[in-house]
C-alpha cells in the first residue's frame, strides 16, 4: 500500500502508539503531521529524523487536545488531511466515588472530545480531496470495561460510537471511519513500569508480563506499535474500502473472553 501524495495527521504522536503508527505511515509514503501539547526541540527533531529516514515530509505541530479550538486548528495548520488518526489519550485510575473531577474532565476532553473536533475539521478537507480515511485508536476498553477506569472506559466507548456515526454519515462517499481497539501494547511507558512491578511483587520479568500486565490478554503477548501501524495502513488500502463503521481488535483475544 502506497500512501504517496497523502497527508496523515496523528494526534498524540511524539511517543508510544501514535509515534509508532506515524512511522509506519511515513514508511508507506505519507507526509506526516506529528502532534502533542509540548513544543520542544526534541519534538521537531523526531519529525526531522522521520523525514530523513523515509524521504517524506514530516512536521510537528503543537496542539493541546483539551482545547476544542486547538484541535480544529491542528487540522487547519496542516493544510491537508487525507488520513486522520486520533490517538491522543491519557489515563487515571480511581473508584468512581473518589474520581477527581479534573481528571474526569481531562480524560473526556483528550480521549473523546478531541476526536469529535478533529473529525469535524478534517471531513471537509477529505470531501474536497475526494478521498479520506479516519482511524480512531480506541481500546479494548471501548468494547468492555474494567473497574476504576470510569472516565477512560466512557471515553473509549464514546469514540467507538462516534466512529459508527461518522461512518454512516460518509457511507456513500469515498471516506471510511473505523476504530482500532488495542489491548496492552508494549510502549516505552509500559516497558518502564516493568522493573518497579517486578520489585513490588517480587516476580521475574516474565511472570510480571504474563501474570500482572497481561492478565486479561489471552495470548500473553503484547501488541506492538508496528502491528497497530500495519493495521492502520490496511484500513487505508483499497482492500478496506468497504470496511467502515467497525472496530478491529488488536488485543491478543482479550475481547473474545
Amino acid at each position: 500500500m502506497s500512501l504517496s501524495g497523502k497527508t496523515a495527521i496523528i494526534t498524540g504522536s511524539n511517543s508510544g502508539i501514535g509515534l509508532g503508527v506515524a512511522w509506519e505511515l511515513a514508511k508507506a509514503g505519507a507526509d506526516v503531521v506529528l502532534n502533542s501539547f509540548t513544543d520542544r526541540d526534541e519534538d521537531h527533531a523526531i519529525a526531522a529524523e522521520m523525514s530523513k529516514e523515509t524521504g517524506t515530509k514530516a512536521r510537528y505541530i503543537k496542539a493541546d487536545m483539551t482545547k476544542a479550538e486547538e484541535c480544529r486548528d491542528l487540522i487547519r495548520q496542516a493544510g491537508a488531511c487525507d488520513v486522520l488518526v486520533n490517538n491522543a489519550g491519557i489515563q487515571h485510575v480511581a473508584p468512581i466515588d473518589e474520581f477527581p473531577v479534573d481528571k474526569w474532565d481531562a480524560i473526556i476532553a483528550i480521549n473523546m472530545n478531541s476526536t469529535f473536533h478533529t473529525m469535524a475539521a478534517a471531513l471537509p478537507m477529505m470531501r474536497a480531496a475526494g478521498w479520506g480515511r479516519i482511524v480512531n485508536i480506541a481500546s479494548a476498553h471501548g468494547l468492555t470495561a474494567s473497574p476504576f477506569k470510569a472516565a477512560y472506559v466512557a471515553a473509549k466507548h464514546g469514540v467507538v460510537g462516534m466512529t459508527k456515526t461518522v461512518a454512516l454519515e460518509t457511507a456513500q462517499e469515498p471516506i471510511t471511519c473505523n476504530a482500532i481497539c488495542p489491548g496492552y501494547v508494549l510502549t516505552p511507558l509500559v516497558e518502564a513500569q516493568i522493573p518497579n512491578t517486578m520489585k513490588e511483587y517480587n516476580m521475574s520479568r516474565e511472570d510480571v508480563v504474563k501474570n500482572v500486565l497481561l492478565q486479561r490478554q489471552p495470548s500473553k503477548e503484547f501488541a506492538t506499535v508496528e502491528q497497530l501501524g500495519g493495521t492502520t495502513i490496511f484500513l487505508c488500502s483499497d482492500a478496506a474500502a468497504q470496511i467502515t463503521g467497525t472496530t478491529i481488535s488488536v488485543d491478543g483475544g482479550w475481547t473474545a473472553l
